[in-house]
């Protein structure tokens, strides 16, 4: 049996730049981080000659073209794996709700699924398999800032070129800096799911009229990592988080909520600095910065939802068990 952890991500500024309606035209870039919560992914040998898959509900299957799940059927066919397998996903956090599950499971699925193969893959061609999975077989309206994120781990700088080449540049951050942040962040679930792909569809096919609101938050981006690189000034990071709020909630696309809307001018009051609907929008969790002793009064303002801690995962995909009995 193999079994991978794959971290999930909270991207800070630039999100819909990573999409080929704008780095087509101009480079696009985000800021993010891999998140202490993650996917988990096990592969082991299966005596029957078909393959199960166990997600949210099970599949058994003849032949890999007959499995419904889309990402772990394009999966075991980029790594020519099918019968007498067996194929199961866990998740931290629920899908739908903004922090990149779907990236973050076909990068360990990949990358589970190499292992079984006694094959080592770097990050990059997990990556690169990803996006190939989701953008180019399932035709899936998303970005490409995920699956490099799950992929890495980290803290990173990414950049989108019009070649639809992919830079990964990890931010040199103070480790005290990245102690702060952690201590400074809130994420908070609004109880709401959303589609993402309607919304990145939307946004897609909206790019041309929105590209200077769109290139604001890309530049966004390299602004925020100037504020936690050398000796750091998490109030102006706090600050710009604001300004991607405004400027995304101007994109429309159904990217905010009025419920969730009401939330973000509550934690205001309570004493937030800034914030991020994470993900494409419409719902899922939202990311709050603030001052440590005004985290409980925010909590407070905002009726105690329901919270996940924030913790920055310095690695990326890994294998974290190889059984003294799995087979080839």
């Amino acid at each position: 049996m193999i079994i991978t952890q794959t971290p999930y991500r909270v991207s800070f500024a630039g999100g819909g730049t990573d999409l080929p309606a704008f780095y087509e035209r101009e480079a696009g870039a985000v800021l993010s981080v891999a998140v202490n919560h993650h996917m988990y992914v096990t592969v082991s040998p299966r005596f029957e000659r078909t393959t199960r898959i166990a997600y949210t509900r099970v599949e058994i299957c003849e032949t890999v073209d007959d499995i419904e799940h889309t990402l772990a059927r394009e999966a075991l066919r980029i790594t020519g794996l099918g019968p007498h397998v067996e194929v199961t996903t866990v998740g931290d956090v629920p899908a739908g709700t903004g922090m990149g599950s779907s990236s973050s499971l076909t990068v360990g699925l990949l990358n589970a699924l190499y292992a079984y193969k006694g094959q080592v893959t770097s990050a990059r061609r997990l990556a690169e398999e990803a996006c190939r999975i989701e953008i180019d077989i399932l035709k899936k309206p998303i970005g490409r800032q995920d699956q490099y994120a799950a992929a890495f781990g980290g803290t990173n700088f990414i950049r989108f070129n019009s070649d639809h080449s992919v830079e990964v540049e990890p931010v040199p951050c103070r480790p005290a800096i990245l102690r702060e942040l952690e201590d400074r962040t809130l994420i908070l679930y609004t109880g709401q799911r959303r589609d993402a792909d309607t919304i990145l569809k939307a946004q897609s096919e909206g790019t041309a009229s929105r590209f200077t609101t769109l290139a604001a938050m890309r530049d966004l981006a390299t602004e925020m990592r100037s504020a936690i690189t050398g000796e750091g000034n998490l109030d102006e990071f706090a600050r710009l988080l604001h300004v991607g709020w405004e400027l995304k909630r101007s994109l429309g696309f159904g990217i905010s909520m009025a419920a969730v809307d009401e939330w973000y001018e509550a934690a205001r009051r309570a004493g937030a600095q800034g914030g991020k609907l994470l993900g494409a929008g419409g719902g899922g969790f939202l990311l709050l910065m603030a001052p440590p002793e005004k985290k409980e009064a925010i909590r407070e303002a905002l009726g105690r939802p329901r919270e996940i801690a924030f913790e920055i995962d310095r690695r990326g995909s890994r294998v974290i068990f190889i059984s003294d009995r799995y087979a080839f």
